[in-house]
């Protein structure tokens, strides 16, 4: 049997796996604007990974807007992100639906949140 070296890591943030219902905002191919009720799958401060019915190029421009109770609006709570701009660096047909791996304009987190968290050990030196 022959192992495989670990595959490095390439994502700057950790992929929470949580459906979450999104509006996606964005232009088909003939230019002409849209707005489809989706479901984002996983969501990270970079990115999501949102299913839609229709088809988008990869590059295309996105505007997902997370829709909230009237409540959160009234209340004295924290200012939270509802609209996020991003772009579809990855587009993937299946049947019935696309996945589009999403990449945030500006992350949700800064840099200096990022790097304050900690980081896990992956191998033992014993």
């Amino acid at each position: 049997m022959i192992r495989r070296e670990a595959e490095t890591e390439r994502r700057k943030w950790m992929r929470l796996p949580l459906a979450i219902p999104v509006f996606v905002r964005s232009r088909d191919d003939k230019g002409k604007e849209f707005l489809e009720f989706a479901t984002a799958l996983n969501v990270s401060a970079g990115g999501a990974l949102v299913a839609v019915r229709r088809s988008l190029p990869q590059s295309s421009q996105v505007l997902l807007e997370i829709p909230s109770a009237p409540l959160a609006a009234a209340a004295a709570l924290p200012r939270a992100s509802r609209t996020l701009r991003a772009r579809a660096v990855r587009v993937t047909h299946a049947e019935g639906y696309h996945l589009l791996g999403l990449k945030f304009s500006r992350p949700l987190l800064n840099d200096s949140a990022h790097a304050a968290l900690p980081q896990r050990k992956l191998a033992s030196s014993q």
